[in-house]
């Protein structure tokens, strides 16, 4: 068994796009519409047949108060690994990014986490390595 899709909730689809392709730097994957329903997907060039994040508009009531709620706790929605933490978040933030945590040691790895611009926290994680 694998893990395929997952989803996460948006406000703006072709907002949350634009951030995940051009500040993240996801490439689109699938993108279907069938009426108002619109099937949107991006997946890390790194593994582009891996994982895929569906970008999933948040019409559902019951998703969005528990994403706003979320949001306000200061809660990641998800969590990206990356090698170097401190270079991403400059490369993010110089993209125009807003982080609510700049890279931040804790337990393990570092951590900073940036605001979607639709209505969730992402966090980057990198992993401390043995002698580093």
């Amino acid at each position: 068994m694998k893990i395929k899709v997952t989803t996460l909730y948006v406000d703006d689809q072709e907002k949350a796009l634009r951030f995940y392709t051009e500040v993240l730097g996801f490439v689109k994957k699938a993108d279907v519409s069938q009426g108002p329903y619109r099937w949107l997907t991006v997946a890390s060039p790194e593994e582009p047949d891996g994982t895929e994040l569906h970008l999933e508009l948040n019409s559902n009531p019951a998703a969005k108060a528990f994403q706003e709620a979320t949001f306000q706790q200061g809660q990641p929605a998800a969590m990206f690994y990356v090698d170097d933490a401190q270079a991403e978040y400059d490369r993010v933030q110089g993209l125009g990014a807003k982080f609510t945590m700049p890279p931040t040691k804790v337990t393990g790895s570092t951590i900073a986490m940036v605001d979607d611009t639709c209505g969730n926290l992402i966090q980057i994680a990198a992993l401390d390595r043995p002698g580093s």
